[in-house]
C-alpha cells in the first residue's frame, strides 16, 4: 500500500477559541486515536491535500514533534460553505491488528457486453476490507472481461487473497447495462430469425 508522511505538531490548548485561531493560520486540528492513548495534534491544510484529493488510500507516517507513528485516515470533516478541511481523525495502526478501510476499485479488460453494444457501470468505486495493515492492496482489481450483457459482479463472487470483504454478499460492484442500440440490435436479431 502506498504511504505518505505528513509531519505536525502537539496541540497545546484545545478549545473552540484556540481551534478558530489554528484554522485562521491555515492549519486543521486533527486526533490520532486507537493507540494507548488519544493525541491531539495540528497540521498544515497544504500538507493534507494530497492525501485527501486522491482515489488513492494511503498509510501515514505522522510525526508529530518527533514522536512518529503510523495511521489511515478515518474521517474529515468540512466546512459547509466553503468546503475547507475543519477537522481530521486518524485511526493509529498496528502490525498485528486488523484494520477496516475503504479500497479502491480497478476493472481489467474489456466486457464482453461492451463488445456488443452495453454500458459498462462501476457501481461501487470502493469496498470495505478488513485485513492486516501490511495486506492491504492499493487496489481491488476486478476482471469483468467474461461480463456479458444484462450481467454483474457481486461482492459474494469475490475472494481476495489475506483480506476479507466487508460489503453485502448480493451488492452489486459492477454491471453490463443494455443500452438502446443493444437492445435494437436483438430485436432485430430476433426479427431476423422469425422470418
Amino acid at each position: 500500500m502506498k504511504k505518505i508522511e505528513l509531519n505536525g505538531s502537539k496541540r497545546q490548548v484545545i478549545g473552540k477559541k484556540a481551534t478558530k485561531e489554528l484554522r485562521r493560520e491555515g492549519k486543521v486540528p486533527g486526533v490520532l486515536y486507537g493507540g494507548k492513548e488519544v493525541k491531539h495534534f495540528v497540521i498544515d491544510e497544504k500538507l493534507l491535500k494530497p492525501l485527501i484529493y486522491t482515489p488513492s488510500v494511503y498509510i501515514i507516517s505522522l510525526n508529530i514533534d518527533g514522536d512518529k507513528h503510523e495511521a489511515i485516515l478515518q474521517d474529515i470533516q468540512y466546512h459547509p460553505v466553503s468546503d475547507r478541511i475543519l477537522h481530521v481523525d486518524l485511526l493509529h495502526i498496528f502490525d498485528d491488528k486488523p484494520v477496516v478501510i475503504e479500497i479502491p476499485v480497478v476493472l481489467e479488460g474489456l466486457a464482453e457486453g461492451v463488445k456488443a453494444g452495453g454500458r459498462l457501470s462501476l457501481e461501487q468505486r470502493k469496498l470495505r476490507v478488513k485485513a492486516l495493515p501490511v495486506n492491504l492492496p492499493d487496489t481491488l482489481d476486478i476482471n469483468i472481461s467474461h461480463l456479458k450483457l444484462g450481467d454483474s459482479v457481486q461482492v459474494g463472487a469475490l475472494s481476495f487473497d489475506k483480506l476479507e470483504l466487508l460489503n453485502a454478499k448480493n451488492s452489486v460492484v459492477a454491471t453490463v447495462k443494455l443500452t438502446r442500440a443493444a437492445r435494437a440490435a436483438q430485436t432485430g436479431e430476433g426479427e431476423e430469425e422469425a422470418k
